[in-house]
């Protein structure tokens, strides 16, 4: 009787919750998968679409234009970058864990530091970046000339050998600090009587990363990494305001795609789609994550 009692206690504690899921992201995304089989127009949108049925993804996935902006999303702006973080702000994390900053008494200051990119809004981080990467009055350009290694201004948001590089950057510039701090906080909990018993036992600094450290930190690089894809994957900001997805639509991702098709071409219905197909690929990355991370934590609470 009293574990009856507490599973409809349980039940009504978490139905508002429930509630408000559906209501902010259950409901949006059953409007918008219903939208995605219609010719709904942003200009009529009083009047509503025209059922097509599946038109708008056989469109979609028939394009050759679709599978380049897929491309860009997931190996451009999703797997160098994640990638990149990930080992910079491991190497990052050493550092900032090493003696040598503590015996130098820098290990504040550089914290400090490193909290800057991370404090600064991504807006204004794009902002003052297409400023130094400017091509006629940027400060890159001058220092880099300065010091003679290149000839003339490089335009480096609208060369398409350099505008995913400096995308890049500006991510990685803006995003590294939680990353590095991520793992230093991973470091410091590494137990230090293991890095003794494997010294003592003569294992080297190397030897006692790729053994002792780097199994230890292993939950906390899965679980950094898949967030990293969750945060990275449908992110608008960096690419939008960096290039407007150009030159041309050369640095098109999903993110801005579902952006122009649905209120620059005012094609809400075909928008719909490729937001169902992006919101398909999360789910994915969704499994990972539930396989990976919440399974785990649910062994450890039974």
């Amino acid at each position: 009787m009293q574990d009856r009692h507490d599973r409809i206690f349980i039940v009504l504690m978490l139905a508002p919750i429930f509630f408000f899921l559906f209501f902010f992201y259950g409901y949006p995304t059953l409007f918008n998968l219903y939208n995605s089989f219609t010719d709904l127009n942003l200009m009529g949108l009083k009047a509503g679409g025209s059922f097509v049925g599946l038109d708008n993804y056989v469109e979609l996935l028939s394009s050759r234009d679709f599978y380049r902006v897929l491309w860009n999303t997931l190996f451009w702006l999703t797997a160098v970058s994640v990638v990149l973080r990930l080992i910079l702000g491991l190497l990052l994390a050493l550092l900032l864990n090493s003696a040598t900053l503590r015996r130098y008494r820098l290990t504040t200051v550089s914290r400090l530091l490193l909290l800057v990119p991370w404090a600064t809004p991504p807006i204004v981080a794009v902002v003052v970046w297409r400023w130094l990467l400017d091509g006629r009055q940027g400060a890159i350009n001058d220092w880099l000339m300065t010091l003679g290694l290149i000839d003339k201004p490089i335009a480096f948001l609208a060369n398409i050998d350099t505008v995913w590089p400096a995308i890049i950057t500006i991510i990685v510039w803006n995003t590294l600090p939680l990353v590095t701090l991520t793992f230093l906080a991973g470091l410091q909990s590494v137990p230090p009587e293991l890095l003794e018993a494997a010294e003592m036992d003569g294992a080297k600094a190397v030897h006692r990363f790729f053994h002792v450290t780097l199994p230890h930190l292993m939950p906390t690089v899965v679980v950094m990494t898949l967030l990293l894809i969750f945060w990275t994957f449908n992110n608008f900001v960096y690419v939008w305001l960096a290039t407007g997805a150009g030159p041309g639509l050369f640095t098109n991702v999903l993110a801005t795609e579902i952006y122009i098709k649905g209120f620059i071409d005012f094609e809400m219905g075909f928008s719909s789609a490729v937001g169902m197909v992006m919101a398909a690929l999360m789910a994915v990355f969704g499994l990972f994550y539930f396989r990976f991370v919440a399974m785990r934590e649910f062994r450890e609470i039974l």
